[in-house]
């Protein structure tokens, strides 16, 4: 059965950006609308468009105003946007192994009304779609947790290691860069998303699905 994606709003943005909104706040039909445009966009490209950058609920095109008018990159937008809910790929799957050592673990489940052996119980459960890549090299967002839905720390923690795994606001997320992070530190995994030197850097895109389980 096809999908079925919500209706999206065109936004211009200054005289050489257009923004594709398909809601203002984060939803899985939303986001999966986001995903399978970028994938379209990347595939069938629209001449003058210089860059696509997707977003967990948006797309953003940026183009040449020299290569193409805005009522051209709107006219070639709505054509692909007909075809958008029998577009998409067959997601790949991924297993992470994760230690669910974190220093948040404790207090995040108990936030959430759970023994810690509940929370990981919970979290692996079934498997997470990946919303989103990017905000750091081979940084991916990974949701929506079903009921689990905790809100981001009060405090800022200055530095985390590469492979933390990060959880908050229904999300899992997996750091391949030491960063700063306002989420919850649960757990740390082996695995890396990022290779500088790889063609491409980075393994997992938008749309891929994440198992997660206990690291043997």
């Amino acid at each position: 059965m096809a999908a079925i994606f919500p209706t999206p709003t065109l936004l211009p943005l200054g005289d050489s950006a257009l923004l594709v909104r398909f809601g203002t706040t984060l939803t899985d039909v939303a986001n999966r609308a986001a995903i399978v445009l970028a994938a379209m966009l990347d595939n069938a490209p629209i001449p003058g468009v210089v860059e696509i950058m997707p977003n967990l609920v948006s797309v953003l095109l940026r183009y040449d105003p020299l290569l193409a008018s805005p009522s051209v990159i709107q006219g070639e937008l709505r054509l692909r946007l007909f075809g958008l809910a029998g577009a998409g790929r067959e997601p790949r799957r991924w297993t992470i192994p994760v230690v669910f050592d974190g220093p948040d673990l404790a207090e995040t489940a108990e936030a959430l009304c759970m023994s810690t052996e509940a929370f990981i119980t919970a979290h692996n459960a079934a498997p997470l779609r990946v919303l989103a890549t990017g905000f750091a090299p081979g940084f991916v967002y990974c949701g929506l947790h079903n009921g689990l839905i905790l809100p981001r720390r009060t405090v800022v923690r200055p530095s985390v290691p590469a492979g933390s795994v990060l959880f908050a606001a229904g999300q899992t997320a997996i750091t391949a860069t030491e960063m700063p992070t306002g989420w919850h530190v649960i757990g740390r995994t082996a695995f890396s998303n990022f290779d500088p030197a790889g063609h491409p850097p980075t393994l997992i895109g938008s749309g891929d699905l994440i198992a997660f389980e206990i690291a043997r």
